[in-house]
């Protein structure tokens, strides 16, 4: 029995997850009798019924389910290799490190200075992306190390904590609630996130930073907040990053710590990924030190309006 090709599962993930012939083959840009002789003919090579199909609805069989999950870890590992080979290939190669723009706990610029003490290190690059998108881009080989608040979807990924702080609340000066010193998540009934969830819901308030999804850059949710739109959870290296006289900071009680994690995937042999690894551990222990400076300041910072 033969193996699928990249193809044929490419065409089945495309089903599988559109759960419509139609549908998925709009997405493959190609026509539907032959997507569905595709499938067909996968299912006699495995000797396996991948879909059940009837007038009305495809859905997935115990079998299509196993594949399904398998088949994108494959066909994620064959795009990396594809990316991790070009760059490898580059007549000048770079570390790529995926992060989100200002959220790296304030300590970029120290870990890329002690990186690039190594004699293992390569010049670095900056690869952007929204909240959340790190992982992936780990996976898919655009990026070599990442930068990630928890939680992260870790597949295939190694990772280390570096800095765990306090999250505060962004909300307008203008809010009768910024009046107070500290407040819960209780008192923030009636004010949504950026993504339109609400503020006060414990299921959204764990991922501070990564509820953010449906607002592309900080300056768009700061400018929001300043209007009284919305409130932001934030961590403290972000509000010390960002004071805005329209914007006040303020210490939530029953929100979680935010905790910034290097992350690489887990077949990594790069000395240069070692390198940048090593840097950010040790920049991370230094700045353990300075722990209760850091408390001071985002006290400070969560009192002025």
């Amino acid at each position: 029995m033969n193996d699928p090709e990249v193809r044929q599962l490419r065409y089945f993930v495309a089903v599988a997850e559109e759960l419509h012939f139609g549908r998925a083959a709009d997405r493959l840009g190609m026509a539907q009798p032959p997507l569905s002789r595709a499938i067909r003919d996968l299912e006699r090579q495995l000797g396996v019924t991948l879909f059940e199909r009837t007038t009305r609805q495809v859905r997935l069989t115990g079998a299509g389910e196993i594949l399904l999950r398998d088949a994108r870890t494959a066909l994620e590992a064959v795009t990396a290799a594809a990316h991790r080979a070009r760059h490898a290939g580059s007549a000048s190669p770079r570390l790529r490190i995926a992060l989100k723009a200002d959220i790296d706990g304030g300590l970029l610029p120290q870990i890329l200075d002690a990186y690039s003490t190594d004699p293992a290190a390569l010049p670095p690059e900056l690869v952007l992306g929204g909240f959340g998108a790190q992982p992936q881009a780990l996976r898919e080989g655009l990026a070599d190390v990442a930068l990630a608040l928890l939680p992260i979807d870790d597949r295939g990924l190694d990772s280390e904590p570096l800095l765990t702080e306090p999250v505060l609340v962004a909300m307008a000066a203008t809010d009768p609630l910024a009046a107070r010193t500290r407040l819960c998540l209780a008192d923030l009934a009636g004010r949504d996130l950026p993504t339109g969830a609400p503020a006060d819901d414990g299921r959204t308030a764990p991922s501070p930073a990564g509820a953010t999804r449906a607002v592309s850059n900080l300056s768009e949710i700061f400018s929001l907040v300043e209007t009284g739109s919305i409130v932001f959870f934030a961590p403290a290296s972000v509000a010390r990053r960002n004071p805005r006289p329209g914007v006040a900071y303020r210490p939530v009680s029953d929100l979680p710590h935010s905790t910034l994690v290097v992350a690489w995937p887990q077949e990594a042999r790069s000395p240069a990924v070692a390198a940048f690894v090593r840097a950010a551990c040790a920049i991370a222990v230094a700045a353990q030190a300075e722990t209760p400076l850091r408390s001071t300041m985002a006290d400070r910072s969560s009192d002025s309006p």
